[in-house]
């Protein structure tokens, strides 16, 4: 065979071989890769739809053998469900836009539904709730001016009761002393701060955090009276020296509180969530109620204090004469001291209330501040160094301040404090229980 032959026929041997293996190759890659591709893509899921749900309840009772529709666009049915008896609904729909309509001759007798039609977006993967309200329509526009006045009242007299909790030491300390303390505003705010720490940052619940913080502002007070007044009174200070210390004390507790505390409000850990009980003009969150009847028993307290016991007729006495009253053998220095921890005290317990009624649970670093004038406005009303006068002007002051926002912007009803206050002193600057002679 000749050499050139020879040579073809091996090449063609090789180029089948080769083209053999390729092949085998080929076919065992191709099952490798088909055998994985079947392992990691699992089927498609047939079932692509969206549960779409809701109760139906009027007031608290279920409305049950009631026919939902799902309707598309087009305004074809989809799917229909009816209500169990709790009122449950439930149906599975392709996502897309659709009309859930109430069929309202399925509706029993009596009740009624506000609207019929709810249009909803059904998303993939994403159940989808539906909320029908049944009873009659209301709108805000629809309260009778009578019953959001009364509304407002009762939201006065609970301010009003704040402000006489925290007025009413201010006013003790002018009747027994003749100081007019503007740094009053601010032992409101350090006991609002002290029971915020107390209650969040050592974690104890708000009622023992405010009894702590009652007693801090009882040392409080007590401090200022040794450290700062009774030395003045002992030099025989001037009242107008006093009140510009007085003045200075109030700024330089404010701006310590803002370096200590924050420039922001911050929420105590307690009795954030509140749901309104009773209904109507009557209709009170929890907080609110409980802070009228604290002020309220509070008071009645001091009241009785001031009457029947024996410090309170010797801080009635110092009030009226604190010349008689030394003379007649009362420890007049003893008294004021015992007024300074009250009002220490009073305070603290009113910045607590008032941070958890009126700021919604929360502390601001100038809140004492905020509440000073409507202060000054209630005692000046009742009849500066009145304990009585004070009660009386304060409650006066919340109310006029809350039932004026019938008539103006809530955030301008401090405004009404100061206009009380210009017109007190116009027209009866010795105030409601006010005489030439304090009464105490």
């Amino acid at each position: 065979m000749p050499r050139h032959a020879q040579r073809a026929r091996v090449l063609g041997a090789k180029l089948g071989a080769g083209a053999l293996l390729t092949l085998l190759a080929s076919l065992l890659l191709a099952g490798i890769v088909g055998t994985g591709s079947a392992v990691a893509t699992p089927a498609p899921s047939s079932d692509d739809t969206v549960r779409v749900f809701g109760t139906l309840r009027n007031g608290s009772e279920p409305v049950a053998e009631v026919k939902v529709d799902a309707k598309d666009q087009a305004g074809a049915v989809v799917q229909s469900s009816t209500s169990s008896d709790t009122g449950a609904w439930t149906m599975n729909l392709p996502p897309g836009t659709y009309s859930v309509v109430i069929d309202k001759s399925t509706i029993p007798s009596g009740v009624e539904v506000q609207k019929d039609t709810v249009a909803v977006t059904v998303t993939a993967g994403s159940p989808r709730p539906v909320i029908f309200l049944f009873g009659e329509e209301r709108t805000a526009t629809e309260i009778g001016a009578a019953e959001e006045l009364t509304r407002l009242a009762i939201d006065g007299l609970r301010f009003g009761l704040i402000i006489a909790i925290t007025g009413v030491g201010l006013s003790l300390i002018f009747g027994t002393t003749g100081l007019t303390n503007f740094a009053h505003g601010e032992l409101v705010t350090l006991g609002a701060v002290v029971a915020w720490a107390i209650n969040v940052k050592l974690g104890v619940q708000l009622i023992p955090a405010t009894i702590l913080a009652i007693i801090v502002g009882i040392g409080v007070g007590i401090l200022n009276e040794l450290a700062i007044w009774r030395p003045l009174r002992r030099r025989r200070s001037g009242l107008i020296a006093m009140l510009v210390v007085s003045i200075g004390l109030a700024l330089v507790m404010r701006y310590g509180i803002l370096i200590f505390f924050s420039d922001r409000a911050e929420p105590f850990d307690d009795y954030q969530v509140q749901t309104q009980i009773g209904s109507g003009a009557f209709a009170i969150t929890p907080v609110n109620l409980w802070c009228i009847i604290i002020s309220l028993v509070v008071l009645l307290l001091v009241a009785l204090m001031l009457q029947k016991t024996r410090i309170g007729k010797a801080m009635r006495a110092v009030a009226d004469n604190r010349d008689l009253a030394a003379s007649s053998g009362i420890n007049v220095d003893r008294v004021i001291l015992f007024v300074w921890a009250l009002s220490g005290g009073l305070a603290t317990l009113g910045g607590v209330l008032f941070a958890m009624s009126e700021l919604g649970g929360r502390v601001q670093w100038e809140m004492g501040f905020k509440l000073l004038l409507l202060m000054f406005a209630g005692i000046t009303l009742g009849g500066l160094g009145t304990a009585y006068g004070a009660l009386l002007g304060c409650v006066i002051v919340g109310l006029l301040v809350q039932v004026s926002t019938y008539w103006i912007n809530p955030d301008l009803k401090y405004i009404g404090g100061l206009l009380v206050l210009i017109v007190i002193l116009t027209i009866r600057p010795q105030g409601i229980l006010g005489s030439r002679a304090r009464i105490g």
